[in-house]
């Protein structure tokens, strides 16, 4: 079920901005500008001070300069129960670690969803937090991501999960 959105505020970050909205029960958003699959408005009053915000923007300054913390903000994304069981998935792939679209299919036990499960993680609406940068190709290769292939490469090798 989705819940409306109560508050919305932006974020610098060493890769652009960040659109962060929150709901009543936890953090709902995290848009880079020009992000893919996003809309540019979101229906909710700049509010910096709604503590589903202030804990995702203390918890994102953070990885900047530690990216191994986990985030432990209240989650609340929007979205079908194969995309939430997706991204589930993707909030147990540690810093570091790459798995790919078809090992997550896998630990879905729908091991021909591969298309699926792809489009699943193109459309997660929080990024960074929720670490869809860290799925990649069957060869290791990076493919796919809304907020910017350039940006993925970054995330990565932030993490060391890739070399610069």
């Amino acid at each position: 079920m989705k819940h409306p959105l109560e508050a919305q505020m932006r974020l610098p970050s060493p890769l652009g901005p960040l659109t962060l909205a929150a709901t009543a029960r936890g953090l709902a958003l995290v848009w880079f500008d020009g992000q893919a699959h996003r809309s540019d408005a979101v229906d909710a009053p700049e509010d910096p001070r709604h503590p589903h915000l202030q804990q995702a923007a203390r918890e994102l300054k953070a990885y900047w300069q530690a990216p191994r913390q986990p985030f432990t903000v209240p989650l609340d994304p929007a979205g079908t129960p194969f995309q939430q069981a997706v991204w589930q998935v993707l909030r147990g792939i540690k810093p570091g670690a790459l798995l790919s679209y078809g090992a997550v299919a896998q630990a879905l036990g729908k091991p021909t969803a591969v298309r699926a499960v792809g489009a699943a993680i193109g459309r997660n609406p929080l990024g960074i937090v929720v670490p869809c940068h860290r799925v990649v190709g069957a060869d290791g290769g990076l493919t796919g991501y809304a907020g910017g292939l350039h940006r993925k490469q970054a995330l990565l090798v932030l993490e060391g999960a890739l070399l610069a």
